[in-house]
């Protein structure tokens, strides 16, 4: 994140609409058929939409491009939510999506076969979510490939609602960087418990705290000491050796070309990003800054301000050293 950029608490049809890569009269169907719950409106009567309703609507845009039915993606949800209100578990397992669709990603997958060139991508995606067994089988390979081999129920939803973000703004290989830190939580139970301290700490800074409560200093050090520590098992581990294989890779796999640099300064190139999963056309109708800028947070002003703090001890430190 930009340190000068306050992101919006919510945004209108239309930013959200692009964000997703759908169109606003998309979204009003999805509300329309029940599939995505009808927002808060402003003072306007317009719709606006917050960082849930983002997530939402990037899981379902993600479902529907592997082909499968709006009304089979309303009962996956409807599932979900009942299976969560049961376990009362923040985890990820295999039933949290799959088993409401189990049917119609068969049915999908032997029809796929009849249309292999002009659905491969489509074919690839049905197939991933069957093998990985929940959502993760919706990112890219680059970033499923990585997140194999993790103990079952390692990785919660809210790690996946980042990847999902993360590969929406800045691509496959972004995701596939940051999933080293979910990897070095999931993998350190330590680690784990201390980010959900610090998580919890952040979110309590809401807006009945003032900007100057000295919390929000204490909590910005709390934040930065976290990621120092967690820098420091990614480096201990060995993951960042990884980061570095994945951009070799990366390069390799996309060798750029002058009318292809060409190409991505107008946002104008529409071919397949090589990873198998998407191509890069989606990420390449707007900049990551514009994509920041359509993507909601409810951060309050402390929050935002302890954000900043955070940010301003990681750059005096690395200056220091």
């Amino acid at each position: 994140m930009f340190p000068s950029f306050v992101p919006p608490r919510q945004v209108k049809i239309g930013d959200a609409a692009a964000f997703v890569g759908t169109t606003p009269r998309a979204i009003r169907h999805y509300h329309e058929i029940g599939l995505l719950p009808e927002p808060v409106r402003g003072g306007d009567g317009r719709r606006r939409y917050g960082y849930e309703d983002m997530i939402r609507l990037l899981w379902i845009r993600r479902m529907a491009d592997a082909g499968i039915a709006l009304d089979a993606i309303r009962d996956a949800f409807a599932d979900t939510a009942q299976a969560d209100s049961d376990t009362d578990t923040d985890a990820v397992t295999d039933t949290d999506t799959d088993d409401g669709i189990a049917d119609t990603l068969e049915r999908l997958a032997e029809s796929l076969l009849a249309r292999e060139a002009e659905l491969r991508r489509q074919r690839t995606a049905v197939q991933r979510m069957r093998t990985e067994g929940s959502r993760a089988g919706l990112l890219s390979d680059l970033v499923t490939s990585r997140l194999k081999g993790l103990p079952e129920g390692s990785l919660r939803q809210a790690d996946l609602d980042s990847l999902l973000v993360t590969e929406r703004i800045f691509g496959p290989l972004g995701a596939a960087v940051q999933a080293g830190r979910f990897i070095a939580l999931a993998t350190h139970p330590d680690l784990r418990r201390e980010s959900d301290r610090v998580d919890a700490a952040e979110e309590a800074l809401d807006d009945t705290v003032a900007v100057d409560d000295p919390r929000v200093a204490q909590v910005a050090a709390e934040r930065h000491a976290f990621e120092k520590a967690l820098h420091t098992a990614i480096e201990d581990s060995g993951l960042a050796e990884g980061d570095d294989a994945l951009f070799d890779l990366w390069d390799t796999s996309h060798p750029a070309s002058a009318d292809e640099d060409e190409d991505e300064s107008e946002g104008e190139d529409e071919d397949e990003d090589g990873t198998g999963r998407s191509s890069g056309r989606e990420h390449e109708t707007m900049s990551a800054f514009e994509a920041i800028g359509k993507m909601p947070y409810d951060f309050s002003p402390a929050r935002l301000r302890c954000m900043e703090l955070a940010e301003e001890l990681a750059a005096h430190e690395s200056t220091a050293s």
